[in-house]
């Protein structure tokens, strides 16, 4: 049996049984949406895992309800929302935007289930106990973010220019910053270049963060995979462009925005899948995690004309 056949067979807990009460109208059951990102650049997947959650059955307004609550790239105020959730109460929390946001929803509460996505290190974080048998409460869709953080700077110094330092964009806020840094240095050192570090973990710090790689001269640069930085994709993709500094990113939607390449897995497919496992996370507490669909790479579409000489 396939995932998505199996998936769709464990639909009959959590949503479904407050829809079964005998002769008396139900009260719709409620999902809670908690993502660490801004509303309207996380529309698209948004969107993506309502389908998710539709092809499982399951439509908002109609036999489900969903609250929406939005961090704007603000991670300190994830405990309070997800506080908010838990208070409502809905009968299961989307994770979206990263592992801090599943960290946090997981510190709200020990009992209703939560399905994370985007966390490339579930057992690392302390989210999980393993992939095949996560225990507790939590479950989701694992990503493949920092292990590509080495192949993109691969891909950049064989795309770039042969010489110079290779600058990267990290948020420091991460709970895996360490890890990215050194892995992306590990990757640098394997290729023989210099790379030099650009940190931003907020919307206003990403101006200044290429500026520096601008004045360091760089000679390319990794934008690495993060919240922030998908919530202001046009800003950081605008940049580049500026500064003319070739760029590699994690997620299509930076190429689509006018961005010179991206290596790695579609948000709105991967968010699709968000949805369709959320609603099969029934009375099994321990789903195993499922990994995101195989990397692919993407440019700028060859139809149109790029932003600017990073392009």
């Amino acid at each position: 049996m396939n995932r998505r056949a199996f998936l769709s067979t464990m639909t009959g807990g959590l949503l479904a049984a407050p829809l079964a009460v005998a002769a008396q109208p139900a009260e719709k059951p409620v999902i809670g949406f908690l993502s660490s990102n801004a509303a309207a650049p996380s529309r698209p997947h948004r969107d993506a895992s309502l389908r998710g959650l539709k092809e499982a059955g399951y439509v908002d307004g109609q036999n489900v309800t969903i609250e929406y609550r939005w961090a704007d790239n603000r991670f300190e105020r994830l405990p309070a929302l997800a506080g908010e959730l838990v208070r409502r109460p809905v009968k299961l929390i989307v994770a979206a935007g990263g592992p801090v946001t599943a960290m946090m929803a997981k510190g709200a509460t020990t009992t209703i289930p939560i399905v994370f996505t985007a966390v490339s290190d579930p057992i690392g974080n302390g989210l999980v106990q393993s992939l095949s048998r996560p225990g507790g409460n939590v479950t989701g869709i694992g990503a493949l973010t920092v292990e590509l953080d080495g192949k993109r700077l691969e891909i950049l110094n064989e795309l770039g220019p042969r010489a110079g330092v290779i600058g990267a964009l990290v948020n420091p806020n991460r709970p895996d910053a360490d890890i990215r840094v050194k892995r992306l240095q590990e990757a640098a050192q394997s290729v023989g270049r210099q790379m030099i570090l650009a940190e931003a973990g907020a919307a206003g710090e990403i101006d200044t963060a290429f500026a520096k790689l601008a004045q360091q001269r760089v000679a390319a640069v990794v934008v690495g995979a993060d919240s922030v930085f998908t919530s202001r994709r046009d800003q950081i993709v605008a940049l580049a462009a500026r500064h003319a500094i070739p760029a590699i990113y994690q997620w299509t939607e930076f190429a689509t925005a006018g961005g010179l390449i991206s290596y790695g897995p579609a948000l709105p497919r991967r968010t699709t899948r968000l949805g369709s496992t959320a609603a099969a996370f029934s009375r099994a507490r321990s789903r195993p995690i499922s990994r995101s669909c195989s990397p692919r790479s993407s440019s700028w579409p060859s139809t149109s004309r790029p932003p600017g000489p990073s392009a």
